[in-house]
């Protein structure tokens, strides 16, 4: 086994994941309530960068919170979906098969 290979191989692969990083920052993901109401736009790494308020949703303090949980969760998810298909398409592409190392990508 040529360990400084794979050594290479895994700074390589680091790099092409901290890469992957940057890039989801610009890769966005837009939510938005059923009835258009309330909108979010997120990075696909989960940093929130605009949400946007229908006035009708000011006069009601408890459902402009619901429509934020309810929506802020369903962008976080779709983020959370492109977020871990991007790294596991890097780590599996690129990674040498060494046993356990798998689980240091979950």
């Amino acid at each position: 086994m040529d360990l400084m290979g794979m050594m290479g191989k895994l700074k390589e692969t680091q790099q092409k994941i901290e890469d992957t990083k940057k890039r989801l920052d610009t890769v966005l993901i837009d939510e938005q309530s059923a009835d258009g109401l309330l909108k979010v736009t997120l990075t696909a790494n989960r940093k929130v960068k605009s949400i946007s308020i229908d006035d009708s949703l000011l006069e009601d303090k408890e459902q402009l919170e619901d429509y934020l949980i309810v929506t802020l969760n369903k962008a976080i998810e779709k983020a959370t979906s492109v977020n871990e298909a991007e790294l596991d398409a890097v780590a599996k592409m690129d990674m040498p098969m060494i046993p356990g190392m798998d689980n240091l990508f979950k």
